[in-house]
């Protein structure tokens, strides 16, 4: 490249600190303010001894070099001058570049590892192991411009929780609601997701808010003719009155005058809002007060509940 007036010089140049001669001693210790220098080699030194430069290397050299420290060809004497002691450096090491002097087309491709980058950028070099946080932060790009966005505002809703209960025991007749004998379901094979609903006399209340989908099934038997039975799901949501959101009759109509069977089963969307307002209740109503709502280990009467999404 060519320049107008001098070219600028390259390289780490330093004189080295003053060094007073010790009568019969040949070795020294190269310091720049007071710290200890290594040069490159000998030929990048300039060493001026009693007025004269010294050759630094080839055959008979005037001196060497091992660290730190500098060798003459002999002692020295009393009366001897280390006039100067110049170290040139690497002469194609630019040693700190100046403020804002290094641009991308300067460094090397590869050449900026993980090791020389900040916790907070991201290079996935750190593994996530689990979901994230709800404030852990995404890139995206809107319209072609780069923005962050929190995992809560993008994340898919799933199937958060899923939970079944079951009626433990039989019971007779009227059932509003049923209050006991309702126990989460544990059959062998059987399983949840997340279960996290709970009963209280017949009352579920939900984990969490979201839009839940809820079944109630029921099996029933009489040894006789019911000419109906209503099974009904209410919900409530200021925690006190409840009214029904799913509703299903079915009937028994006795065959070869033995205990005959008949199920029923409703279903309906619960948007929770508020988990402490917002719960649900299951109830029986048989025109015939001597049928049986079987219960037991079979789960032939349960509830389900299912989160869909967010609310």
């Amino acid at each position: 490249m060519a320049y107008i007036g001098t070219k600028p010089t390259i390289g780490n140049f330093q004189i080295c600190d003053p060094i007073s001669v010790v009568n019969g001693q040949a070795a020294y210790t190269m310091q720049v303010g007071s710290v200890n220098v290594i040069p490159q080699s000998s030929s990048h030194m300039i060493v001026s001894l009693n007025g004269t430069i010294q050759k630094p290397g080839g055959t008979n050299p005037s001196f060497t070099v091992s660290g730190s420290t500098i060798t003459f060809a002999s002692n020295l004497a009393t009366g001897d001058v280390i006039d100067f002691i110049q170290i040139l450096g690497d002469v194609l090491d630019l040693g700190v570049p100046s403020d804002a002097t290094v641009t991308t087309a300067k460094l090397a491709s590869t050449s900026v590892t993980a090791a020389k980058l900040n916790n907070d950028i991201i290079s996935g070099t750190t593994e996530l192991a689990s979901e994230p946080a709800d404030t852990d932060e995404f890139l995206v790009s809107d319209a072609g411009t780069l923005k962050r966005i929190d995992y809560s505002l993008i994340k898919g809703g799933g199937i958060t929780m899923a939970d079944t209960f079951n009626l433990t025991s039989s019971a007779s007749g009227s059932l509003t609601p049923i209050s006991s004998n309702l126990a989460r379901s544990a059959r062998t094979g059987q399983g949840g997701i997340n279960p996290g609903m709970t009963e209280s006399s017949g009352i579920f209340t939900f984990p969490s808010t979201g839009v839940y989908y809820v079944t109630f099934t029921t099996s029933f038997q009489l040894n006789g003719d019911s000419r109906y039975i209503f099974i009904t799901m209410q919900a409530t949501t200021d925690n006190s009155n409840y009214s029904a959101v799913a509703e299903t009759p079915t009937f028994i109509q006795q065959t070869s005058s033995n205990i005959t069977y008949a199920m029923a089963t409703c279903s309906s969307l619960i948007d929770v809002t508020d988990t402490s307002n917002v719960k649900v209740r299951f109830n029986v109503g048989p025109v015939n007060s001597s049928v049986t709502t079987r219960g037991g280990a079979q789960s032939e009467t349960f509830m389900t509940f299912i989160r869909l999404g967010d609310t």
